[in-house]
């Protein structure tokens, strides 16, 4: 009896040891919290943007009481010198001495000659507006806050491409009438604006928040939030100027913001919430690392976060690959902190996924 028991335990222990879900660790550099809740003023934080300059790395998100409350600022910190720097606000939505409307999703840019902060302003998405200040010192110091053009946002989430015409792509939205795509340009850093027609309709698909991916032959892909549960995808031949219809890739999409890069060896890395919408419809507690050579067909590379039993949030990513060739992706982590992960690209291996689910080890 005791060696059936035995045996019995060790085959539970061998199932359960298949059932992990594929992590890669291995290809993690580093992990860690950009702040200390301690160290900060403001309770809540979301929606954090990456971006590397002479001295290092900047980032940035919003931060206040809670997002949608008028304390709400941009907020952010440089990392040199094998440290960040404690967190200090830049923006906030102050309009007179007895209105401010909080701030919402900063996204950063290195220019070249400067960096620049894109960022939104208004009670609500539906009715935000968009404004940039920018920074010649590597984000020391910034200058004062633009407002961007009536109908042009700046990139809603995601960071710019700097297309091969010197024209800035930003991916853009707006919630006005549905979830509606769309594209915005500018040649000259922001001082005039083109966009494009809205991809989709909003009614019979609905997207919100796309990532630019650069491929082969200048062409271009973005990929979407979307409410049809799938991550959405578009493809443009001719910069950015028109696009193909939204159709969705494999990848499940729970309601909630990715980001991707295309990486210096051709392939693509995409981070979401590989979370299936038809079990956990919003559900934001498990976060991923995907790669693809073509942008159609993504395999499993990374499982940054796992807690599927936990009331837990690890969301809107942001990536970036800097000049060293490490990945730096940034995340909300439980609507309290913000935490930083460095990948080595060049360690990830790869599991294809069986109808659209995580791999196991």
């Amino acid at each position: 009896m005791k060696a059936f028991t035995t045996l019995l335990l060790i085959t539970l222990s061998a199932i359960l040891l298949q059932a992990q879900p594929y992590r890669g660790d291995q290809a993690i550099v580093k992990s860690e919290f950009i702040y200390r809740s301690e160290d900060v003023k403001f309770p809540s934080c979301h929606a954090s943007t990456i971006a590397e300059t002479q001295e290092g790395l900047l980032a940035a998100w919003f931060g206040g009481t809670a997002e949608k409350d008028p304390d709400v600022g941009i907020w952010i910190s440089r990392f040199s010198n094998g440290k960040w720097s404690v967190p200090t606000e830049v923006a906030n939505g102050v309009q007179n001495e007895s209105l401010r409307y909080p701030t919402w999703n900063p996204v950063l840019f290195n220019a070249g000659k400067e960096i620049i902060l894109f960022y939104k302003v208004g009670p609500n998405c539906s009715d935000w507006w968009g404004e940039y200040i920018t920074s010649s010192d590597n984000g020391h110091t910034w200058s004062k806050p633009v407002r961007l053009p009536d109908d042009i946002w700046g990139p809603i989430k995601n960071k710019p491409v700097l297309l091969p015409n010197g024209e800035l792509l930003c991916p853009s939205s707006t919630e006005k009438t549905g979830w509606q795509v769309h594209l915005e340009s500018t040649a000259d850093w922001g001082k005039t604006w083109k966009r494009t027609p809205s991809i989709n309709d909003g009614k019979e698909v609905g997207a919100i928040q796309p990532t630019v991916l650069i491929h082969s032959g200048n062409k271009l892909q973005i990929l979407c939030r979307s409410t049809n549960k799938m991550i959405l995808s578009s493809w443009s031949s001719d910069l950015g100027k028109t696009w193909s219809k939204l159709e969705p890739i494999q990848l499940p999409n729970p309601n909630s913001g990715i980001d991707g890069v295309a990486l210096q060896d051709g392939r693509h890395a995409l981070v979401y919430n590989h979370v299936k919408p038809a079990e956990k419809w919003g559900d934001r507690n498990i976060l991923n690392l995907a790669l693809s050579s073509n942008g159609k067909k993504w395999k499993a590379a990374l499982l940054l976060e796992n807690d599927p039993d936990a009331d837990t949030e690890y969301s809107y990513p942001a990536i970036i690959q800097a000049s060293n060739g490490l990945l730096h992706i940034t995340y909300t982590w439980n609507r309290k902190l913000i935490k930083h992960v460095v990948v080595d690209p060049s360690k990830l291996t790869t599991r294809p996924m069986v109808k659209g689910s995580w791999p196991t080890e």
